[in-house]
């Protein structure tokens, strides 16, 4: 009998914490979408994974890590029922086909999928909101719904020809994709949940004044960070570029306490790491934007060094914490230390390779190598807390 009733359990408790299975699907088709380089340069592949490889990363990756963050925390932070055992079931299908897909190079049934899966989960997180709320989530959480919106609108015009037919509508569909669904969700959940990575608090308002005002200030980047988007596109390439940078470094800088208070205990590895990852981000941005010409390569310090890092930063907090180990988190660790110092070298040198032609081969193949040992690591590392309950 309680054969027959562990798998149902077993179920409930990941649809509870999607996260689980989600952070351990992205990570492993994060090594397969850097993975397909060094099979393409050793003949391997008779297609160029130019597009696969953006794709799974962005899509498979960074969309489960969206996924499995917010399909966790969002229902909690409304003080709603959790995710259903369907849910969680119609939302992995979706993510796996999703990744499976782009590498048969099915393109656009791969986009469908993706499409498919963020407007479930927009969709279960607005029920919540609206049906079974007993609390409001925070303000900044604003900012993870203009990332989902974000992602949606990009994957949608990438599906309709008539949408992508010019330069700048197929640059627009790029950005709101490839970093519109990444960038208001780091600077939203990051100015709630970076606080509690640095030693303190959750970034909770105080008062109703506080949250009126964190809420605005929510509302003014999002918008400034979709309107840069649009700059880039439409005439003045190094301006958006610029304008993201500022909105995300003012944003952070206003909403987090970035100096150790008295009495603050020690940071670990990681919470370290928390200040390269949004500094390398951040100037990923600013170098995008006064080095446009070489635009697509610099993108790669905040796409590896920035998105990367802060996502396996993000996800070992949730861990630890989720497995009843949250004092590890704030150790010094070597290993926490190898896995930055891998993700920077993966980041530096694809960088490195849009600029001199004669690099270009081997720095991608150091890049792809560098991210998929640190992307190993890391899962071997926390493969125990996967599994273990709080």
């Amino acid at each position: 009998m309680s054969k027959a009733i562990k798998p149902p359990r077993v179920l409930a408790w990941l649809a509870g914490e999607p996260f689980r299975l989600f952070f351990f699907s992205g990570i492993l088709w994060s090594i397969a979408g850097v993975a397909l380089w060094p099979l393409f340069y050793a003949g391997k592949l008779t297609f160029y994974p130019g597009i696969t490889h953006a794709r799974l990363m962005i899509e498979a990756f960074g969309g489960a890590f969206v996924v499995g963050f917010l399909g966790t925390a969002g229902p909690r932070m409304a003080g709603a029922p959790r995710l259903s055992i369907a849910e969680l079931i119609a939302l992995f299908a979706l993510h796996s086909a999703n990744g499976f897909c782009h590498l048969k190079l099915l393109m656009m049934q791969g986009d469908l999928c993706f499409l498919a899966l963020l407007g479930l989960l927009l969709a279960c997180l607005v029920v919540r909101l609206i049906r079974f709320r007993t609390e409001t989530p925070p303000p900044q959480m604003l900012l993870a719904l203009t990332g989902l919106l974000c992602g949606i609108a990009g994957t949608a015009m990438w599906l309709s020809p008539d949408w992508i037919s010019t330069p700048a509508s197929h640059r627009l569909a790029g950005l709101l994709l490839y970093q519109g669904m990444l960038l208001p969700p780091v600077l939203g959940i990051g100015s709630f949940f970076f606080p509690r990575i640095l030693g303190g608090k959750f970034g909770e308002p105080a008062t109703a004044a506080q949250a009126k005002a964190k809420l605005w200030r929510a509302c003014a980047a999002a918008l400034l960070l979709v309107v840069s988007f649009f700059v880039e596109t439409y005439g003045f390439p190094v301006a958006g570029f610029l304008l993201r940078a500022g909105v995300a470094a003012a944003y952070l800088l206003t909403e987090i306490r970035w100096r150790r208070a008295p009495g603050d205990s020690s940071r670990g590895s990681l919470a370290t790491g928390l200040h390269w990852a949004l500094g390398t981000a951040l100037a990923g941005l600013a170098a995008a934007g006064f080095f446009y010409d070489h635009h697509v390569a610099l993108e790669h310090l905040l796409y590896i060094g920035g998105f990367g890092l802060l996502i396996l930063i993000v996800a070992s907090r949730v861990l630890f914490g989720h497995s009843g180990e949250l004092s590890g988190f704030a150790r010094r660790s070597w290993t926490a230390r190898v896995i930055i110092f891998l993700v920077f070298v993966a980041a530096t040198t694809r960088a490195s390779a849009g600029f001199w032609p004669d690099i270009t081969v081997s720095h991608h193949k150091y890049a792809a190598w560098s991210w998929g040992l640190a992307a190993a690591l890391w899962l071997v590392w926390h493969r125990r807390r996967f599994g273990k309950r709080e």
